[in-house]
């Protein structure tokens, strides 16, 4: 199992923006001409997956239904939902609850958190008597949030509210996106009310709260020096980027697989991709598929096969951001399938400069695994590094490669 649903808090006033946000939802306020914060955080979060997104507005909701409502952002269907009264972050789950799932990711809009939110998930369902999973960040000033106790195994054990004796100190604080159970938001009964602070206590008290830790980029909005940043910042930001050959990489090659029942993981393949969606990489597959030219199978088959292979990697907290594949041979049967073979096919660079012009990915570290010369050679194409993996164990492999030191160090697997 795993969350398909989002469910983001987007009513916050931004009392200490003052006159910043006097006329707009804190998560609505601009970054860029055509972009708000809330974009970005979205942006985020859908390559993970979500394709239900819920916006609980209230504070000038009318603003974030405007512009959200019945919308679509990467794939993911948008609605959003206007509380009639303020009655706290539990009361807003609390007025939604026929329209939550068993279980769901929940988000607070007014922060971004870069984070594998599936590795949230993933702990989640790994763990049947936890009701929610906490996704943490360590600080160097946890003072300015609170700061979350955790033992060993990742359980949480308490909070400690922001004090002036804690003001500068690090520590581990809540980072604004949770793993939760539908039975969690049952335990709320009195509004208003707030997870954070009535229900997420409760739940460590039971030890029935757990913590996932991530150092991914961090950023809320709630001071006019941290808006300031984000106007800055959020622009300029580019995702760094593993690229993965498919056959004979992430799966065995018995030979143009286009169905689930033939596909075969390579040892290590999926905590490769894990290890890389922890260290906040993108992860890109481009695989070339010349059975669909043959006419073995077609298009079809193959996004079929891709969403299987996700379904599969998110019950292991990993997810691959896209997949790109080029349906052409010198050889087709078609001449639609003929005409584009020498330009978009490996060992040409064409499917991995198309990702860097449509996913805002960084040039910088960007390197490609492949099983075959030509994955090499398409690299050096594109202008990025490449290595021939030489069979075994995907990940001990990947481990040793001076590219990947900075997702290995990163690694929490």
């Amino acid at each position: 199992m795993y969350c398909r649903q989002l469910v983001v808090l987007v009513g916050g006033r931004g009392t200490r923006l003052g006159k910043l946000a006097e006329n707009c939802p804190k998560p609505l306020m601009k970054i860029t001409e055509q972009k708000v914060f809330l974009d970005y955080f979205l942006e985020s979060a859908v390559r993970q997956g979500f394709r239900d997104v819920l916006l609980l507005a209230g504070h000038l909701g009318e603003q974030v239904q405007s512009r959200y409502d019945h919308a679509s952002i990467g794939g993911a269907h948008i609605s959003v939902v206007i509380e009639p009264e303020p009655r706290g972050t539990g009361g807003a789950f609390a007025f939604v609850r026929d329209r939550l799932a068993s279980t769901f990711i929940a988000a607070n809009g007014d922060t971004l958190f870069d984070t594998n939110i599936r590795a949230v998930d993933a702990a989640l369902h790994g763990s049947p008597d936890t009701l929610g999973v906490l996704a943490l960040r360590k600080v160097e000033n946890a003072g300015r949030f609170g700061s979350v106790n955790v033992d060993g195994d990742g359980r949480i054990l308490s909070f400690q509210e922001k004090t002036a004796e804690s003001e500068g100190q690090p520590g581990l604080i809540n980072g604004g996106i949770y793993a939760l159970r539908l039975e969690a938001i049952d335990r709320l009964k009195h509004f208003p009310s707030s997870i954070e602070a009535d229900l997420f206590p409760q739940l460590a008290s039971e030890g029935r709260l757990r913590g996932v830790e991530s150092s991914g980029y961090f950023l809320d909005i709630g001071l006019p020096e941290t808006y300031s940043r984000a106007v800055t910042e959020l622009p300029a930001r580019k995702r760094p980027v593993l690229f993965l050959d498919r056959d004979g990489v992430l799966n065995h090659d018995h030979g143009y697989v286009h169905a689930q029942d033939r596909w075969e993981w390579v040892p290590g393949a999926i905590r490769t991709i894990k290890a890389a969606n922890d260290a906040g990489y993108a992860v890109v597959v481009v695989t070339n598929q010349a059975g669909i030219a043959r006419g073995y199978y077609d298009e079809c088959d193959v996004w079929k096969l891709h969403h299987a292979v996700q379904k599969e990697l998110y019950r292991h907290g990993a997810f691959v951001d896209a997949f790109y594949y080029s349906p052409y041979h010198k050889d087709a049967v078609h001449e639609p399938y003929r005409v584009q073979a020498a330009l978009d096919r490996k060992p040409g660079g064409a499917m991995i400069q198309r990702a860097f012009r449509q996913m805002n990915l960084s040039r910088e570290g960007a390197f490609l695994l492949g099983d075959q010369e030509s994955d090499v050679d398409a690299a050096t194409s594109a202008g990025i590094s490449g290595y021939r993996f030489p069979g075994g164990d995907l990940y001990e492999w990947f481990a040793t490669l001076p590219h990947s030191q900075p997702i290995v160090s990163e690694s929490r697997i």
